[in-house]
Order: C-alpha cells, then structure tokens, then sequence
C-alpha cells in the first residue's frame, strides 16, 4: 500500500471554496479504487495550511488513478473548480508507506 499525503498553501479568504474543493475529492479518489483519509484544515497556528492524505493498493494502482483522473469529467471538473476559485495557491506531493497494527 502506498499514501500518497498532500501538503496544501491555500488563500484564507478561500477556506469555504477549498472546503468545498476537498469534498469534491473524497468520493472522487473512491471512485478509482483509493481509499481517502480525509482532508485537514486550518484551526489554531497557521491558517494557509491545509492536509490531505489517501491510500492505494500500490505505486502503479495510484499512477492509473492518475492517468485516469486527468480523463474522467468530475475530475476534470474538480481541476477546474480550483483554478477558477483560486484557492489552492500550491502543494506538495509526497508519498509513505503506512504501518498499521
């Protein structure tokens, strides 16, 4: 299994739009076999910080998931509703390997 965990800046004033963007998601990375572990945004501390992690079978399931993403039209949707809103400002990818007991 492979997590893919995101490290979002988002704009503050765009908290509701990127709220929204999140839920967008959830049942989007489920769709394409992934297992979402939800989105974590800004409380106390920094406010432009949001996170976001899920789970795929493997390196290769989450690739396919990608190639497909950028091919499906809710997908396509979710893209652009962030570039439209503007309230993803940039992020991180990067990728664990989780432990569970």
């Amino acid at each position: 299994m492979i997590t893919c965990h995101l490290r979002y800046v988002i704009d503050p004033a765009k908290l509701e739009e990127f709220e929204h963007y999140g839920r967008l998601w959830i049942p989007l990375v489920r769709k394409f076999g992934g297992i979402h572990h939800g989105y974590l945004l800004p409380s106390e501390g920094a406010n432009n910080i949001a996170l976001a992690s899920f789970s795929f079978p493997s390196l290769a399931a989450y690739e396919a998931y990608r190639i497909q993403s950028f091919e499906d039209a809710e997908c396509q949707a979710a893209f652009r509703y962030a570039a439209e809103t503007r309230c993803v400002l940039s992020y991180e990818r990067s990728f664990f390997r989780p432990v569970f007991d």
